[in-house]
């Protein structure tokens, strides 16, 4: 039986094609196996590309690349990776796979160089994980395109058998595995995992995808490590296709006010979004999200009220009110007359074709128009960021929406919530909680929701609750005026999706550590061994009677440690920077 073993530092894959002509990938670290051997192959509305396969060459080269990304983790990256082309046929139909090993993972995708339009009918990819391995899962509704929901933990073996979204993580032994996929078109479909108790199969939303040859499948994403690796990892954007805007200097992340999850009826009221916008200028926010209700007679009034004080503003838009060209001439242009910076399309609710057709479409639109852009109610983001740099956050979560104040209305997550986000989701890319909720139906004291202004990245980061909760936490609202939101440098110190994380975020000379815990009171060592050498003023945000935060600095040293005590479900921030000598 043909096998093939490619490696890079630690992974190695070994790929097999049996006597059947069927292909099989394992995936080991440092020996260990992570993956077991896994189906891969295709099925064509004119070949089953599954079996019956015979090999008809190999070639391999080296890939090197640098690269920068407006918003994320970091935004200087280096990719560093062996890839290998292996080519099958049967009969008369050749099938080209790709293969990558390196930057922390294993990706592959298929290649299918026909002549003519290529059918895809059924994906055979599948991820057979040791049964005893941990699992931390999303539940994905089909029908709602729905990554809204609560992560499930419990092992492989214990799942329940159904479809769950990407990105999903597992942990056997010391090996933590998270998988996902990168670098989606209009020329596929996004895709979920269906277990059947044994495997994760591929499973694709539409009964067939179609696209001119060569068809070409998004990366079958694996990043492998301590957990450390996968928070830290940019694999998803290093496989996604190179930046389509050459000049990015238009595109600025940073802080916006929001004002329909504390006040519903204030995005119809000019007067209301004129204050909110005093607010925003106040605090150094630099931007205003106008929510559904806003109104065309009065906007161009607020976005010229807001530019003469340094705000800009959002719209929000039903996708299907941008759904066609005409409309992208007609409100996407009118809207950047006005003066508008960006757009929040909202209901995208598709991981189909057509749907990745329209994203291709609007993304192409915006860029053309200067237009940052938000997506909400729909799919993740799978490397997006770095291909469309105006392309500042995502949803495709069950964020504080869920949980606005109402009277009688029960907690309705754990803080184990909070956790599993930082370790899945918000792996996969920019993730629009909209945090920061303090009059929140919430089960985690006021310092661990603070903490989620570091915790959770978004270049967009949308502050949720109302003017007055803010003003009435003014050691909160000093923080949420410096805290940035986007990145240079990213470092998880310790951390557990269902027990605590201490994450460490660098902007330019600074560092920010978010800390938040599920479950007793304990007290948490943050090792300063990421700051340079020298003495750093740490302010530290933290928790105080009353559900309220205490402001408070201190001067550390590189190297050192701070031992700080947190309350049940709590946490803290500190803010650090380089004092004089």
């Amino acid at each position: 039986m043909p096998n093939w073993t490619l490696s890079d530092e630690d992974l190695e894959a070994t790929l097999a094609l049996s006597e059947a002509g069927e292909l099989t990938l394992e995936v080991r670290r440092a020996g260990q196996v992570v993956l077991e051997p896994s189906r891969l192959g295709l099925r064509t509305a004119h070949a089953d590309l599954s079996a019956g396969l015979e090999f008809a060459g190999l070639s391999e080269r080296r890939i090197e690349e640098s690269y920068l990304t407006v918003t994320g983790k970091r935004r200087e990256h280096r990719y560093a990776a062996g890839e290998w082309t292996l080519s099958f046929t049967k009969a008369d139909h050749r099938f080209d796979l790709q293969v990558r090993v390196g930057g922390h993972g294993v990706a592959y995708r298929y290649s299918v160089p026909w002549t003519g339009p290529v059918t895809v009918t059924e994906e055979i990819s599948e991820y057979v994980v040791p049964g005893n391995a941990r699992a931390v899962l999303l539940p994905y509704e089909n029908g709602r395109c729905d990554y809204e929901e609560i992560h499930k933990h419990s092992t492989v073996a214990d799942a329940e058998p159904i479809l769950y979204g990407y990105p999903s993580l597992f942990q056997t032994g010391a090996d933590w595995l998270l998988i996902t996929e990168s670098d989606l078109d209009s020329g596929y479909a996004g895709s979920r995992l269906r277990f059947d108790g044994r495997s994760f199969g591929l499973d694709l939303p539409d009964p067939y995808v179609t696209s001119a040859s060569p068809i070409v499948t998004p990366w079958r994403t694996m990043i492998v490590g301590d957990l450390a690796t996968i928070v830290a990892s940019d694999l998803i954007t290093s496989l996604a296709a190179p930046s389509k805007v050459e000049d990015t200097s238009w595109i600025k992340p940073g802080a916006a006010a929001w004002s329909w999850w504390s006040d519903g009826p204030s995005t119809r009221d000019l007067e209301a979004q004129k204050r909110w916008v005093d607010f925003a200028a106040a605090n150094g926010w630099p931007y205003l999200l106008a929510d559904a209700g806003w109104n065309k007679e009065w906007m161009p009034e607020l976005i010229a009220y807001a530019r003469d004080r340094g705000v800009g503003v959002w719209l929000w838009s039903h996708w299907q009110h941008v759904d066609t060209e005409l409309e992208h001439r007609e409100k996407l242009a009118l809207w950047k007359e006005w003066g508008a910076v960006g757009v929040k399309i909202d209901f995208t609710e598709s991981d189909g074709q057509d749907r990745m057709r329209w994203f291709d479409s609007i993304l192409a639109a915006t860029a053309r128009l200067r237009l940052m852009v938000v997506f909400h109610g729909g799919t993740i983001p799978r490397g997006t960021e770095r291909t469309w740099p105006q392309f500042m956050t995502a949803e495709a979560v069950k964020g504080a929406e869920w949980i606005k104040p109402k009277p009688g209305k029960q907690p309705l997550y754990q803080p184990e919530h909070y956790l599993s986000l930082a370790f899945t989701r918000n792996v996969q890319g920019p993730m629009d909680f909209t945090p920061c909720t303090f009059t929140g139906v919430r089960t985690i004291t006021a310092g661990f929701e603070l903490a989620l202004s570091v915790i959770f990245e978004s270049g967009v980061q949308h502050f949720a609750d109302g003017i007055e909760a803010y003003e009435a936490r003014p050691e909160a609202l000093r923080l949420l005026s410096a805290v940035p939101t986007a990145w240079d440098d990213t470092v998880l110190l310790s951390g557990d999706p269902a027990d605590h994380i201490l994450l460490a975020r660098r902007n330019g000379g600074e560092w920010y550590v978010g800390a938040g815990v599920a479950g007793e009171a304990r007290t948490l060592t943050v090792p300063l061994d990421f700051l340079d050498e020298g003495e750093w003023a740490a302010e530290i945000y933290r928790d105080a009677p009353g559900d309220r935060i205490l402001a408070e600095t201190v001067t550390v040293s590189a190297g050192g440690k701070l031992d700080l005590a947190v309350p049940p479900n709590g946490g803290f921030t500190l803010h650090l920077r380089k004092e004089e000598s």
